[in-house]
């Protein structure tokens, strides 16, 4: 089914996604920020991610096809590599900062090659940053040839908890279900497993399943749209999906998924529906093979009522301001309902079905290579 067999005619005029007015908000994003995002400083390559692949699923990339390689550039300055001895302690702060603030210059040949002087005790990767950054890289068409596998997977190893779950950074810091799935993608992207103690992340996934069959944070934890989204996401990943819950338990989530839907979804019982909930329950439900439980008019009702429909984006709520995370999972959530103009998604990793076929691409030479 796609948006236009259902779509209501009478309603059209009031339902039209304003395409070229989205196409120029997230080169915008790309480009200058409002001062309200200051404080997102350090995490301008996940606000890159969401205007890149939000081009990218409005099949519009090219409006920045003269500044890609500089992009790609920029990303590649952002990787903390190891130092020139590939010490166990310098392995272990590998992967993608989230922006130079720490005072990191931008000079891609001077960080690639190591010659930067010293280590600064604060700089280390962020596990959030390094998907972001590798699928940013994946979006521009880059072939991650850059990429220092080596330090990421020793990266990875050192934010394991003993749980199963990952913290963000190797000082410490939270952790939770949103880092577990970052470290599937990762491990997913480049291709290598060792990172990641794999039987004890399902472990922590199957604990996190709370009494309603919403998915936590942790053990013991609310389940939460979102994170219910980063639990199944990353069992599709692993390849686990199929025999980590029972029958009962599977039915109960997706019970618990369809009942979010009021008119968008919700993250939990008793909140307001919100616009990025179409995705993180929308993928949840397209991954466990009942997305057709859903009403598809209502939903995308809800996500066009919170366009806006004069500097393009979307909100969280109607006549609110647009953002950045907002506006790209609104495109999402209605990739998923086969909105015409907005490419496929692919919905464990969160980019389009394009990009992901040219991530198989790279994997396949990867292969290839070693045979």
């Amino acid at each position: 089914m796609s948006a236009k067999d259902w779509h209501n005619p009478e309603e059209e005029e009031d339902n039209v996604l304003v395409k070229s007015k989205h196409v120029k908000f997230h080169k915008r994003c790309l480009e200058v920020l409002p001062s309200a995002y200051s404080s997102l400083d350090t995490s301008r390559l996940t606000i890159a991610f969401f205007a890149l692949s939000a081009l990218d699923v409005l099949d519009s990339l090219s409006v920045i096809c003269d500044e890609k390689d500089k992009i790609i550039d920029w990303i590649y300055s952002l990787q903390v590599l190891p130092d020139a001895q590939n010490s166990a302690e310098s392995l272990s702060r590998c992967g993608f900062r989230g922006s130079s603030a720490l005072g990191t210059p931008f000079n891609p040949s001077e960080i690639l090659t190591n010659k930067a002087d010293g280590i600064n005790t604060y700089d280390r990767g962020h596990i959030a940053m390094t998907y972001t950054g590798l699928c940013s890289l994946l979006v521009l068409g880059d072939d991650l040839s850059r990429v220092h596998k080596e330090g990421i997977v020793k990266g990875l190893k050192a934010l394991q908890l003993p749980s199963g779950s990952f913290q963000a950074t190797s000082d410490g810091s939270e952790n939770d279900m949103r880092f577990l799935y970052c470290a599937c993608c990762i491990s997913h992207i480049i291709q290598d497993w060792g990172g990641i103690d794999i039987e004890r992340a399902i472990k922590f996934i199957h604990q996190s399943l709370a009494h309603d069959f919403g998915i936590g944070e942790v053990p013991g934890g609310e389940g939460h749209g979102g994170t219910t989204f980063c639990a199944i996401a990353s069992l599709s990943l692993i390849g686990q999906l199929e025999t980590t819950f029972t029958e009962k338990e599977k039915e109960g989530i997706i019970r618990w998924c369809v009942s979010r839907q009021q008119s968008g979804f919700n993250g939990r019982p008793n909140k307001p529906v919100d616009t990025c909930y179409s995705f993180w329950l929308g993928a949840t439900l397209k991954l466990l093979g009942a997305y057709d439980l859903i009403d598809f008019q209502w939903n995308r009702k809800f996500i066009l009522s919170t366009q806006d429909s004069r500097i393009g984006g979307f909100a969280k709520w109607p006549d609110y301001h647009p953002d950045a995370l907002h506006a790209y999972l609104g495109l999402c959530g209605l990739s998923l309902m086969g909105e015409e103009g907005i490419l496929p998604i692919h919905p464990a990793l969160n980019i389009s079905q394009r990009v992901a076929d040219h991530l198989e691409n790279i994997h396949t030479h990867w292969t290839e290579g070693k045979t």
